[in-house]
């Protein structure tokens, strides 16, 4: 295993941390980190956002340290410092969104050849919880999954859906792919927006913490989505939402101020999945778990209880 940078002086994690880096099955390099701490109940794979990066999370491992469970966390590919997808890396990009399930297959071998802690459980949110609802369908080995204002679907208004399924359905064959997408930056959404009126969280010192990191360390940053990763994600939704909710335990969150994601498309989903419930968030945003001290415990004490809950079947196997 060859070692890769862990910028503990921006995260927040328990002492213990190690990162590496990982080949993909398509040749590209990702970054995973891990903390195991003596005594685990199980491991959380934590399954990041679009933009976001494995530092972002230390206070998410912190929290389940704290409560007996082992993290691991990935800088998905185009992220991060995983490789960059676009001779610019300001440009978020994948060719096909099934092009990370690569990436969660490298994950799950090296849990296992790190021999972390049974049972495994997930935690997705945003874009993650679009990878791990896929991987789940497909068999990830997990007990139990909590998904954090997952994206199902992309909020936009009803005139915008048709273009931005014609436009970046055209770009790919106009060689136009790898542009952003309209109405979208370089520059990260913490480095250019104010925290009046921001989208992401309620707790000022979180969103503070949120820009400092990026100011420290440049090589996290990424800006807006391409127009081929709006087509191929639209593709992903609109498959996934075809599917039926796999016989996984789940609680999702969603805040009631949600303005990223499709809360409808949440719901619609947690309405017909037998063994999941959807917790609704009064003054919740996006970045749920990057917010105030209280909503934070919350979310992470119920998914605890969630966890806790679902460890026998895999302890005994």
């Amino acid at each position: 295993m060859q070692t890769a940078p862990l910028y503990d002086d921006i995260a927040c994690a328990p002492a213990g941390g190690a990162a590496h880096w990982l080949k993909t099955s398509d040749g590209l390099r990702i970054r995973v980190a891990h903390w195991n701490p003596a005594n685990a109940k199980g491991t959380v794979l934590i399954f990041p956002g679009r933009t976001e990066f494995i530092e972002k999370y230390g206070r998410t491992v912190q929290a389940f340290d704290d409560r007996g469970y082992a993290s691991l966390v990935v800088d998905w590919r185009g992220q991060g410092i995983a490789d960059r997808m676009t001779p610019n890396r300001a440009v978020g990009h994948v060719s096909h969104f099934t092009d990370f399930q690569k990436d969660v297959a490298a994950v799950m071998d090296h849990a296992k050849a790190l021999k972390l802690p049974r049972p495994y459980f997930l935690i997705g949110h945003s874009m993650g919880g679009c990878i791990g609802l896929r991987a789940i369908i497909e068999g990830l080995d997990v007990n139990a999954a909590m998904f954090s204002a997952p994206m199902w679907g992309i909020q936009m208004s009803t005139a915008m859906r048709p273009v931005a399924w014609g436009l970046s359905a055209v770009s790919t064959p106009l060689g136009l792919d790898q542009n952003l997408a309209p109405g979208q930056f370089e520059q990260s959404y913490v480095l250019r927006a104010d925290f009046e009126g921001n989208t992401l969280t309620t707790d000022p010192a979180m969103f503070e913490t949120l820009r400092e990191q990026l100011k420290a360390h440049p090589d996290l940053a990424l800006g807006g989505p391409s127009l081929r990763w709006l087509n191929t994600s639209l593709r992903e939704m609109h498959n996934l939402s075809t599917q039926p909710a796999p016989p996984v335990p789940c609680t999702t969150f969603l805040g009631s101020n949600e303005a990223i994601v499709d809360p409808i498309r949440i719901r619609e989903r947690m309405g017909a999945w037998p063994d999941g419930t959807l917790r609704v968030i009064a003054g919740g945003q996006h970045e749920m778990m990057m917010d105030s001290p209280a909503m934070r415990n919350s979310i992470f004490d119920e998914t605890a209880a969630l966890f806790d809950a679902n460890r026998k079947v895999s302890d005994a196997a």
